[in-house]
């Protein structure tokens, strides 16, 4: 008897789109990874790294834990430690690490190579499978598998460090003429330490490296941006330099505009101070292939984001940027 599904080109058909359909599935959340910080939470808090700084009416939203940090539980940040290019992949590639990479990794391969040989993903839905199918088992999947990397990223987090702390600082630390001088902050668990007064040119030194920090970024500037980030963030900057090159793609961000913002906190470690800001801005944000084509974003749109910068500075020094956090 005659193999209707063998010599059946329209389930060949069916089987090539649907693993176009999987690889776009799979790829969909790293072309979102494109702008500085890559859309990740990233970087060091001294030892509040893994406390989340306290919510603001500019991020209402609590912040997401790190998904790259030199770091360790319960340790402090050094001020000037550089991410080492492995660490710097912490996330693990494009699905993260660990257990949750290991199971994206498995569950995509095994269905992609259902696909191949014609089985559709874990053995089809038979002789009568189709393209509509084949595309649903994909989507259950894929959502299947981001749930599951959510949960064991979720139960993986480290604990935070430290005890109590002193309230948030009174409004007089927050200056409010300035855009991003408002208060709102409301109480967090984080490590005790001193805390630190902000002057209104600091406020202006934040919105500054905004600016500065996307423009080196785009520039693709590794000696201005060095100026301006730590060293472990100018590490995280130079690998998502390089996953993107990797691709033949670059990422321009132009005209970032502060829209909001207001302080978290502020506090003093040693002869080290650090400053959590949250900041609602807008820019233009576009991802280019190596032949000039948009990949993502619009050259004639502007996109909204909050996020949480934490600067820190030395003695005698100017502020850089040690950490971004995305909130929600």
């Amino acid at each position: 008897m005659r193999d209707f599904r063998r010599n059946n080109p329209m389930r060949g058909k069916a089987r090539l789109l649907a693993a176009f359909a999987a690889f776009a599935l799979v790829l969909g959340p790293a072309l979102a990874e494109a702008r500085p910080g890559g859309r990740s939470s990233m970087g060091s808090r001294g030892s509040r790294t893994f406390a989340p700084p306290p919510v603001t009416r500019t991020a209402p939203d609590a912040a997401r834990p790190m998904d790259r940090s030199m770091t360790q539980p319960g340790q402090a940040a050094r001020p000037n430690a550089a991410a080492p290019g492995a660490a710097a992949g912490a996330r693990g590639g494009m699905f993260g690490g660990g257990f949750g990479g290991a199971l994206m990794g498995g569950l995509i391969g095994m269905g992609i190579g259902g696909l191949l040989f014609g089985h559709g993903l874990f053995g089809g839905f038979g002789g009568i499978g189709s393209i509509l199918g084949l595309l649903l088992q994909i989507g259950l999947i894929v959502l299947l598998v981001r749930f599951a990397i959510r949960f064991f990223r979720s139960r993986n987090q480290p604990a935070m460090a430290g005890g109590p702390r002193p309230s948030p600082l009174n409004r007089e630390a927050h200056p409010a003429r300035h855009p991003m001088g408002m208060g709102g902050a409301r109480p967090a668990a984080a490590p005790a330490a001193a805390p630190v007064t902000l002057a209104q040119s600091d406020f202006q030194a934040f919105e500054g490296l905004l600016r500065d920090v996307n423009a080196a970024w785009s520039r693709r500037d590794p000696a201005a941006l060095s100026r301006l980030a730590t060293p472990e963030m100018m590490g995280f900057f130079s690998q998502d330099w390089r996953d993107l090159e990797a691709r033949g793609w670059r990422n321009e961000t132009r005209d970032p505009r502060l829209e909001s913002g207001d302080l978290s906190e502020a506090w003093r470690e040693g002869d080290t101070e650090y400053a959590t800001v949250a900041m609602r801005f807008s820019l233009i944000d576009v991802t280019y292939d190596a032949q000039g084509k948009v990949v993502e974003g619009d050259p004639n749109r502007r996109d909204t984001a909050t996020e949480l910068w934490t600067f820190q500075r030395g003695p005698a020094g100017s502020w850089k940027l040690s950490a971004i956090q995305q909130t929600g």
